[in-house]
């Protein structure tokens, strides 16, 4: 053994640090990443920087959260099977529990004035938000004149009404049909080249592939075959308990449908998951939306747990078990089970087999496409939003396009973090709505 390997890391130790990270993930995929990537490969070195963006890589190229998936990635090379479920399940825990709690509070006390106030300045940050993401992810991803016309076109397309899996469809078409056109086109930019090795790790570049991270065509049938199963049956105890018709039931199907579509992050998804919520189902009104999305920006965790928020107000507003309270719950793990078990079956059944692709433009091409077409879907969300935030009440709010402009100003210029901006925005709508302030909101 080399001197300088670190000591092996055992399950505890593990759990003790995904259930840490839960608790500080603020920042989005970009930061949740940029914390593993300190703590896991420079400070404890349980992996190396090689074997983290190999890791990275192919959970990029995978419908899903990001960071969650890297995870559960990362816990399952360490520790197998249990790791990989120690790690993804504590690392979304404390997320989920407390999007349960504000949703409880914003349901039962919503109509507060202090509250209202606060979500009145809330919620031009997130306008703000969702366009520095388009603008952020525009900058990596649209690296040409082609890839810049395919994100046009899906936004026109979602402006129109055109259900976003047709969109990531079309864009997956034009990605493999320009991936034998022009490869070169549809090349993913890996970025910079890192870092030498540096000290030794755990799971070095060096080190031999694990037994149970080796790909083999009966262990990738299997797994999938118990998490598809898995799946099945929590949906046809669903069905069977409340209704194939009714809210839980309806759930179960949307976010399992949703999770399959989340390419290039949640803010990807977020449009289609809006259709769904308000347009389709109505479990949710366009401005209990976009409270959600700002709960979910100032929370630890995955920004697509905001899943778990419309569960809750959908479950609570249609009462799906009565009381309000436990009908909100209940919707909340149905929307957050439904949306995550896809990610740990890609990882647990099929990453091997992906990882033994990578590099192969007839399988990234598409996807680099599908990215693309991400960042149109993402500036069209600030456009739902931005109606209903700037044109609640049928005439221009321009308090709210002023709080809209300055968080804007903040994270783009200055590179503020989102929760000093949230912060900020919340103490303007307070101020606002002050006995002699410019806004009257109740």
């Amino acid at each position: 053994m080399h001197p300088d390997l670190p000591a092996p890391v055992s399950l505890a130790t593990a759990a003790r640090y995904w259930l840490k990270l839960g608790f500080i993930s603020f920042g989005g995929p970009a930061g949740q990443i940029a914390m593993m990537h300190a703590e896991l490969v420079e400070r404890r070195r349980w992996i190396s920087e090689n074997r983290f963006l190999h890791a990275l890589n192919y959970c990029m190229l995978l419908p899903g959260p990001e960071a969650t998936q890297l995870a559960i990635y990362i816990g399952w090379l360490l520790h197998r099977v249990r790791g990989g479920l120690v790690a993804g399940l504590l690392f979304l825990l404390p997320s989920l529990l407390l999007l349960i709690g504000l949703g409880w509070v914003y349901m039962a006390f919503g109509n507060v004035p202090a509250v209202a106030a606060v979500l009145y300045g809330i919620k031009p940050a997130v306008v703000a938000i969702v366009l520095a993401a388009a603008w952020r992810i525009g900058r990596r991803t649209l690296r040409n004149g082609l890839l810049a016309s395919i994100a046009a076109v899906a936004f026109g397309a979602i402006m129109l009404g055109v259900p976003f899996p047709l969109i990531v469809l079309g864009a997956a078409a034009a990605g493999w049909l320009g991936g034998r056109l022009r490869p070169q086109v549809f090349a993913l930019d890996n970025g910079a080249a890192h870092a030498g090795a540096g000290a030794p790790a755990l799971i070095g570049d060096d080190t031999p592939t694990p037994a149970h991270a080796r790909f083999g065509w009966r262990h990738l049938i299997l797994t999938s075959v118990l998490g598809i199963g898995l799946l099945a049956a929590s949906w046809s105890l669903l069905a069977a308990a409340t209704g194939a018709d009714q809210p839980l039931a309806q759930m179960g199907w949307f976010f399992t449908k949703a999770a399959m579509l989340t390419f290039g992050g949640a803010y990807a998804v977020l449009p289609y998951v809006y259709q769904g919520g308000v347009d389709t189902y109505h479990w949710l009104t366009p401005t209990q939306m976009i409270d959600g999305l700002a709960l979910g920006e100032t929370t630890p965790g995955p920004l697509i747990m905001i899943v778990a928020f419309i569960g809750f107000v959908g479950g609570w507003t249609h009462h799906v078990l009565g009381a309000a309270p436990w009908s909100g719950i209940a919707g909340a793990l149905v929307a957050a089970w439904f949306t995550f078990v896809p990610s740990f079956v890609f990882i647990l059944a099929g990453g091997p087999l992906v990882e033994a692709t990578r590099g192969n433009i007839r399988m990234t091409a598409p996807l680099t496409a599908i990215s693309a077409a991400v960042v149109g879907v993402i500036a069209s969300l600030a456009v739902f939003f931005g109606r209903h935030v700037f044109l609640a009440s049928g005439e221009a709010d321009w308090a709210a396009a002023a709080i809209a402009t300055m968080a804007a100003i903040a994270l783009l210029r200055y590179q503020m973090g989102t929760v000093k901006v949230l912060l900020a925005c919340a103490i303007c709508g307070l101020v606002l709505s002050y006995p002699g302030g410019t806004t009257q909101l109740m």
